[in-house]
């Protein structure tokens, strides 16, 4: 059960139209809950569509890694799994996204891919990025705008991921969890 319940699907929309959010986004229930406080939605879903749809810089297949990464080292079932389908619609080959669960042990990621996915697990231990690390994400992500881009990506999703677990946001109707196998990491909470 929801500890707040999202809004239904028609008052969701209309409350995005009213509050100038992307109607399609309110099909998420993620949406619907934040739509309860439309103010706050606004602000939310504005950096969450700079970051997906209209400011990107930082390349899409690092975003979903680190997101995904993300998702599976704090357990947030919703983000993993509304990440796997969008990684996968971006043409992010499956074994790649499922090897975020284990990135060290997994050949085929790239130097960026390392980096970044180092970045996200420096940043959940130590609420920084190494400098050891940094200095990676520097010769392998991009410039500044891409660099700065995966900094706000990395906490913007981190935030998600609390507001998704400590909201308890359901996932949407016949979505099944922990694509593509249900394996769910040990501290796994929705």
């Amino acid at each position: 059960m929801p500890r707040i319940a999202p809004l239904p699907l028609d008052e969701a929309k209309a409350a995005a139209r009213a509050a100038g959010i992307r109607e399609s986004l309110a099909q998420a229930n993620a949406v619907r809950v934040l739509l309860r406080h439309p103010e706050l939605a606004k602000g939310v879903l504005g950096l969450l569509t700079t970051l997906l749809f209209t400011g990107k810089k930082l390349d899409v297949r690092l975003r979903e890694l680190l997101i995904m990464r993300i998702g599976w080292v704090t357990g947030s079932m919703y983000e993993w799994t509304q990440h796997w389908r969008l990684a996968r619609d971006l043409k992010v080959p499956a074994e790649d996204v499922v090897g975020v669960r284990d990135w060290r042990n997994y050949a085929r990621f790239s130097k960026a891919d390392r980096a970044v996915l180092a970045a996200v697990d420096d940043t959940l231990a130590r609420g920084k990025i190494s400098d050891a690390v940094w200095a990676e994400c520097v010769e392998h992500v991009g410039g500044e705008e891409e660099l700065i881009e995966m900094v706000v990506a990395i906490g913007n999703w981190s935030m998600f991921s609390q507001l998704l677990r400590s909201l308890e946001v359901p996932l949407e109707d016949g979505v099944s969890g922990w694509p593509p196998d249900g394996v769910a990491p040990v501290q796994s909470h929705g």
